[in-house]
């Protein structure tokens, strides 16, 4: 059986906060605004993991209202919920994800971003891509104040 999810997120960026994707701290003068550390690229991974698995949402799994996790790194959020699927049998084949973001460039830190996601999920790096797209200066994500990302995973048992 194979199964493919999908996962969104997006957050606002705003001053004072840490800018994290995949677990790696970005050198930026804005961070994601969120409950926990605001890891969108975390997010959608879980997302996508839990859709294709058919065990639910982040949402569902990590209530935003929960003060237990306010300011948790989704990075753990992401080997609780790894854990889960492996329990259930599943097997990743693949994690394709894409980031919008204006600033900073993403390509510097791509194969940091990669060597952490494939670390926290237990599989290898080449099951693991990550791109990145402008906003071209239009919308939230073009103006700077917004990142987005879009994840699909590949499930099999």
């Amino acid at each position: 059986m194979i199964r493919v999810g999908l996962g969104y997120d997006i957050h606002k960026l705003v001053e004072g906060r840490k800018l994290i994707l995949g677990g790696v701290v970005f050198d930026y003068n804005k961070g994601e605004d969120g409950h926990s550390d605001g890891d969108v690229l975390y997010h959608a991974i879980i997302d996508s993991l839990l859709g294709a698995s058919g065990l639910g949402d982040i949402g569902s799994f990590f209530p935003p209202e929960d003060m237990q996790y306010k300011d948790i790194d989704s990075g753990y959020l992401a080997k609780i919920v790894i854990e889960k699927i492996y329990a259930e049998n599943w097997k990743i084949e693949n994690i394709d994800c894409v980031i919008k973001i204006e600033k900073p460039k993403f390509i510097p830190y791509r194969d940091e971003v990669i060597g952490s996601i494939a670390k926290i999920l237990k599989i290898d790096k080449s099951q693991v891509f990550v791109k990145a797209k402008t906003g071209e200066k239009m919308g939230d994500v073009g103006l700077g104040n917004a990142v987005e990302v879009w994840c699909t995973c590949l499930l099999s048992k």
